[in-house]
């Protein structure tokens, strides 16, 4: 096999220690800081150690094979994928996730750097086990998960992927006023937001929040409620208006649905400042929302390849 005709981009992430080190300048400050706070810094240290060592082995074993990129996670919006690129990602379920919405088609192998701290639900393998599964990704003998992602698009073209969820609403606590129209029906809504999941997603916010609505339903003797269960390749989408607010101008009727290709979901800011959607738990990372903006709400045409 030749190993110049083959890439992997490797995607990593900094470490606890690596944030604090550059916070605090020195490892001597950032040890000083936390065990200041009453924490255990020797914890920060294991962690490191053994994610870097997977680094190693990862690093090791790719460049047998293939030619070697490493970038860290900040760096993939301006990172170019080839299209033939083999993609490993190291790190948390989450970076697993963002790493999936740069891609187009190229394959994602998703390696735990330490199975006795992360559950790793798309990360289905260990630094030990790579070697043979990246033999079958370069021979065209591996088993793929497609990931249905959602996407929201602004009037003006800009557009939002999330391989988990979208949130629409404010950047602070205070409460988020929009139109939110669903398959014609339109609402004037003040809440604490919206809420939109995709299949992978649905284990993580929208289950919390479908937990809570199915606890205060049980304590007032209402019937079991439980979310639909979506596929991770499920062409369809869910969503939850978080703590609907009704009052003469505002309503609560459009507060759950579930979006397949042939529905038409929208929502209209009428918030001045502060307006935001972000996907994935990266707020840093936000389209703006404010008054006029409107976005559309849809499955998004492409999806994640995960290697599996």
């Amino acid at each position: 096999m030749e190993r110049g005709m083959n890439k992997v981009v490797l995607v990593t992430r900094k470490t606890r220690l690596t944030e604090l080190i550059r916070k605090y300048n020195t490892i001597e400050q950032a040890k000083f800081y936390i065990e200041h706070m009453g924490a255990d810094f020797s914890d920060y240290i294991r962690e490191d150690e053994k994610y870097r060592k997977a680094v190693e082995k990862i690093m090791a074993v790719s460049e047998k094979y293939a030619r070697v990129q490493q970038i860290d996670r900040e760096f993939l919006p301006n990172m170019i994928f080839g299209q033939n690129d083999i993609v490993i990602a190291t790190g948390q379920d989450g970076l697993v996730a963002n790493v999936l919405k740069y891609l187009n088609g190229q394959p994602l192998i998703g390696v735990n750097p330490d199975s006795l701290r992360w559950d790793g639900i798309l990360l289905p393998f260990e630094a030990g086990e790579l070697e043979g599964i990246l033999l079958k990704v370069l021979g065209g003998s591996h088993a793929v998960k497609e990931i249905t992602m959602a996407q929201a698009v602004t009037q003006d073209g800009q557009i939002m992927l999330a391989v988990n969820d979208l949130f629409v609403g404010q950047k602070t606590h205070v409460s988020a006023r929009y139109d939110i129209t669903w398959n014609g029906i339109t609402e004037y809504q003040s809440s604490s937001g919206v809420i939109i999941s995709t299949g992978l997603g649905s284990t993580g916010w929208y289950k919390s929040v479908m937990t809570q609505a199915a606890g205060i339903a049980r304590k007032f003797g209402g019937k079991k409620l439980e979310g639909e269960r979506m596929g991770w390749s499920e062409n369809s989408l869910a969503f939850i208006v978080r703590e609907p607010f009704p009052s003469r101008a505002t309503g609560t009727q459009i507060v759950y649905g579930k979006l397949t290709g042939s529905d038409h979901f929208k929502i209209l800011s009428k918030m001045p400042e502060n307006g935001v959607v972000f996907s994935d738990g990266m707020e840093n990372d936000a389209v703006e929302f404010n008054a006029g903006t409107e976005i559309t709400i849809q499955i998004a045409p492409k999806k994640g390849i995960l290697v599996v």
